[in-house]
C-alpha cells in the first residue's frame, strides 16, 4: 500500500498534525508513506518514524508541482490525506491518479475528493474557531484510523543535538540549572509580537528573582529582535541566538532541553508541548480556539480588548492586546507553571 500525506503549510500546524501522522503510521504499519510538504517545514518532522521519505511541493517554483503530480502518478498511490485546504494540494493528488483522496471540502476542490469533510461552521455559515488539532484528527479518522488523541510529538536528530551542544558551550549554559527560553518572533505578522522591551524586562526578572539562565530564540528574520532583547536585558545570564547558525532542528533541541518556554502564538509554542515542556503562551490578535491543544502544562495569556481578537497580521491601531500585557504578569505565570511542575514531580 502507498500513501501520500500532504503536510500543513505552517510550522505550528505541522506539530498539531503529529497525532494524526502517528495514527496513520500505526494504522498502516507496512505501507510506504511519502510526506508531501513545503521545503521550509521539512525539518519539523526530521527524525520522526512516520514517513519513509519526503517530496517537496514548492509554491515558489510552480513548474515543480506538475512534475511532482506525474512522479506520484507513477507510484500508483492508494490513499492521499490532505492536511492543507489548498486547491493545489487537491489538484496534485487528483492528477496523480490517487485511488482515495481525503480532505476538507474547501476552495472549490470538493469534486477531486473521495471523502469530503466539512469544516466546523457557526449557525450563519461562517468558519467557527475550533481546535485545528481536532480537525486534523478528523482527517486521520476518515482515512481509517482510530481517534489519534492530542499527544503531539517531535524528534531531534544527532545533528540537532550537536548544534544545541555548540550553543550550550558558547554561552556556558549549565543544563543542571533552570533555563528559560524566550521566543519573541511570529511568522504570522507583527501583530503577534510582544514588545522587545517587555521581553527584556521579563528576562531581567527571571535572572534577578529566580536565578534563571535565559536564552532568546529566533528565526533568520528575527535576529535583530533577539539581539535587542539580550542587549536591553543587560544580564550576563541572558543570551540570544542572534549571531548563531540557525535551524528549526536547533530550535527543537533547545526547547527540548529547556526548563520552560515563554512564547508568542507561533510555531515553537507547539515544540514545547511536543517535548512535554511547560510553556507560557502570549496571545494577542488571534483566537485561542484555533490552536488549542489541551496541553496541561501550558498557561495561555490573552488580554480582553474591545477590538480583538481581530486576526489581523498588522495592528491598525495601538496594539493594546499586547502592549497592556505586563512583564510582571508573565513572570507570575512562569512561576506558577514551574511551581505546578514541582508539585507534579513531588507527587510522583
Amino acid at each position: 500500500m502507498k500513501l501520500a500525506v500532504f503536510l500543513p503549510n505552517w510550522i505550528g500546524d505541522v506539530v498539531m498534525a503529529t497525532p494524526a501522522f502517528r495514527a496513520l503510521r500505526e494504522q498502516y504499519p507496512d505501507a510506504e508513506i511519502v510526506g508531501v510538504c513545503k521545503p521550509y517545514v521539512a525539518n519539523v518532522v526530521a527524525g520522526s518514524p512516520w514517513f519513509d521519505r519526503l517530496a517537496f511541493l514548492d509554491r515558489k517554483n510552480p513548474n515543480r508541482w506538475p512534475g511532482l503530480a506525474w512522479k506520484l502518478r507513477r507510484e500508483a498511490l492508494d490513499l492521499a490525506v490532505l492536511f492543507p485546504n489548498s486547491f493545489r494540494s487537491g489538484l496534485v493528488a487528483w492528477l496523480a491518479g490517487t485511488k482515495r483522496i481525503v480532505g476538507f471540502n474547501r476552495y472549490g476542490r470538493g469534486w477531486m475528493l473521495s471523502e469530503r469533510l466539512d469544516p466546523v461552521r457557526d449557525q450563519v455559515g461562517r468558519l467557527k474557531p475550533s481546535p485545528i488539532i481536532d480537525e486534523y484528527n478528523r482527517l486521520a479518522c476518515a482515512a481509517g484510523t482510530p481517534a489519534p488523541g492530542h499527544r503531539m510529538e517531535l524528534f531531534t536528530t544527532p545533528a540537532d543535538e550537536a548544534a544545541a551542544d555548540a550553543v550550550d558551550n558558547a554561552f556556558s549554559i549549565q543544563r543542571s540549572r533552570e533555563t528559560i527560553c524566550l521566543n519573541p518572533g511570529a511568522a504570522f505578522g507583527a501583530a503577534k509580537h510582544w514588545p522587545v522591551e517587555s521581553f527584556a524586562l521579563l528576562a531581567q526578572e527571571l535572572v534577578d528573582r529566580r536565578g534563571s539562565q535565559v536564552l532568546v530564540l529566533c528565526g533568520p528574520t528575527e535576529r535583530t529582535m533577539a539581539r535587542r532583547i539580550a542587549k536591553l536585558a543587560a544580564r550576563s545570564n541572558v543570551a540570544s541566538l542572534a549571531d548563531s547558525p540557525l535551524s528549526l532542528g536547533l530550535t527543537k533541541a533547545l526547547v527540548k532541553r529547556s526548563t520552560a518556554l515563554v512564547t508568542t502564538d507561533s510555531g515553537p509554542r507547539h515544540f514545547a508541548a511536543a517535548f512535554d515542556r511547560p510553556v507560557v503562551s502570549l496571545f494577542g490578535p488571534t483566537h485561542i480556539g484555533w490552536t488549542e491543544t489541551f496541553f496541561t502544562k501550558e498557561i495561555q495569556i490573552q488580554k480582553k480588548v474591545d477590538c480583538g481578537p481581530c486576526q489581523k497580521r498588522v495592528c491598525p491601531t495601538d496594539h493594546r492586546c499586547m502592549t497592556t500585557l505586563t512583564p510582571s504578569e508573565v513572570f507570575t505565570a512562569v512561576c506558577d507553571l514551574l511551581m505546578k511542575r514541582v508539585r507534579l514531580i513531588a507527587a510522583g
